[in-house]
């Protein structure tokens, strides 16, 4: 292992370049959302609950085109998966600026079109690309930099949002998302799938219905896919709501900002670790611990006295657990699979994910309006956190029959 070299070949660098670049554009626009939702009520009459269940259907569309994208991907090409996903998101956001944005369409737009855009652009199909051109020694590692290297929009978007939309408005700032979705677009052509040649696995005929019905077989997978949902679930709680909580506890939305881009700083440093982890030590541990760390760090947040200083501390403590969870997981998944099928079977673990997710951001929205105040919600996320570390631990990381014989 320590004599494997990294890199295998030219593609396998352009394409771990071209697939950070994509993710940070992507996750870049996506991290900002809750903080357009002042704006948009009192600009389009959207209440918490209606901008909640966009993101929520957004979560929704996210998660069900993913496995779609992933099977375009592992057929036709990574390029032409991520692609065809930037021109539905282009789309959504160009409706969201332009118009009809308000009722229905603010659904459609936000939630519809943009979900189906994150499906192909935001981390798992671009994560599976670059872990067909790396071997089972390096590949949590390659596929951890995608994500951390990715993240550093989350650090940088929330801070230029806010700033673009308290000088120039919402709709400038929508704009500007819309350049960097075109610089995207571009971007994706280079991320490329391995030819035959450069596959780092021996070549089966295995088919697409085959490889579901045989993850789907193995419980360990179908336990992995349970313990996804509840990431989804705490991710769109705390990146939708903490900017109208820090606000609805006294704090200044330039808080909530802070706290967001201290997510995308320190997910940096957690998704690089976890990564870096998962090559030496099992990748169930570090995921039931992730879940722990994360009920505790909910704990604190909301229990502790509101202040600036304990907002910060929340941003970075739950920015080091944000998506350290994503190299683990889907390392399980390739280490179980083989990397044939990893877009789509990553896809249909992260469709759990979003159905969390749906969860998270919708009834995060709709416990405020109902109760005026996020408490119920939190208190789901904490059980949830104890849930999701339980879970993991009957989990089996080992190889099917199929590779071990191969």
């Amino acid at each position: 292992m320590v004599n494997e070299k990294f890199f295998r070949n030219k593609t396998a660098l352009v394409t771990l370049i071209a697939a950070c670049l994509v993710v940070l554009i992507s996750l870049g626009v996506r991290q900002t959302f809750g903080l357009f939702f002042m704006d948009f009520k009192e600009d389009l009459g959207i209440s918490l609950t209606e901008a909640g269940l966009s993101i929520g259907i957004q979560m929704l569309m996210w998660g069900l085109t993913g496995p779609i994208f992933g099977a375009i991907a592992d057929k036709y090409g990574g390029h032409k998966a991520i692609a065809l996903a930037f021109v539905f998101f282009i789309a959504g956001i160009y409706f969201l600026y332009a118009g009809p944005n308000t009722g229905i369409f603010f659904q459609i737009d936000m939630g519809i079109l943009v979900g189906i855009g994150l499906g192909g652009t935001a981390i798992s199909i671009p994560m599976a690309i670059v872990g067909k051109h790396f071997p089972l020694s390096n590949r949590t590692i390659a596929m951890s930099l995608v994500t951390a290297i990715g993240s550093f929009g989350y650090f940088l978007s929330p801070l230029l949002t806010t700033y673009s939309l308290s000088e120039n408005g919402w709709q400038i700032t929508l704009i500007a998302f819309l350049v960097a979705l075109f610089i995207g677009l571009i971007v994706s052509y280079f991320v490329r799938s391995p030819s035959l040649e450069q596959s780092i696995e021996t070549p089966n005929s295995q088919s697409t219905l085959e490889a579901i019905k045989e993850a789907f077989a193995s419980k360990s997978y179908i336990l992995l896919v349970s313990g996804f949902f509840v990431c989804g679930f705490h991710i769109t709680l705390v990146g939708t709501h903490v900017p109208t909580y820090v606000i609805d506890r006294g704090l200044e939305s330039w808080t909530a900002a802070a706290i967001l881009s201290l997510i995308g700083l320190f997910n940096i440093i957690g998704s690089l670790l976890s990564g870096y982890l998962s090559t030496k030590i099992s990748k169930k541990i570090i995921l039931s611990v992730i879940y722990s760390l994360r009920g505790l760090s909910i704990i604190f947040f909301i229990f502790l006295p509101a202040s600036n200083i304990n907002a910060f501390i929340f941003g970075a403590s739950f920015g080091f657990l944000w998506l350290s969870t994503v190299p683990a997981t889907s390392g399980i998944v390739a280490h179980m699979f083989g990397t044939k099928y990893l877009g789509l079977l990553y896809g249909i673990v992260f469709l759990s994910h979003q159905v969390g997710s749906f969860f998270g951001a919708y009834l995060g929205g709709l416990f405020h309006d109902l109760y005026g105040s996020y408490d119920y919600a939190w208190y789901l996320a904490i059980a949830l956190s104890v849930f999701a570390a339980i879970i993991h631990l009957p989990i089996k990381e080992e190889a099917v029959l199929r590779l071990k014989t191969s």
